[in-house]
């Protein structure tokens, strides 16, 4: 059971998050030719304060 997580910042649609798994599916499907079905997604999404780069929180960051 391959497992792909993927965590970003909040705020993608719910149709984005299924496009995300769709792609990322369909990616490691081609590479690795396991059935789709074994291939597990998770999105975790993350509040811009709990995300940094560069030292500054991207809550931190202007718009």
């Amino acid at each position: 059971m391959p497992l792909i997580e993927v965590k970003q910042i909040a705020g993608r649609t719910i149709e984005q998050k299924r496009e995300i798994a769709r792609e990322l599916t369909d990616a490691f499907v081609r590479a690795t030719g396991v059935k789709a079905e074994s291939v597990w997604v998770t999105i975790e999404d993350l509040p811009k304060e709990n995300w940094a780069t560069g030292g500054t929180l991207i809550a931190d960051r202007p718009a």
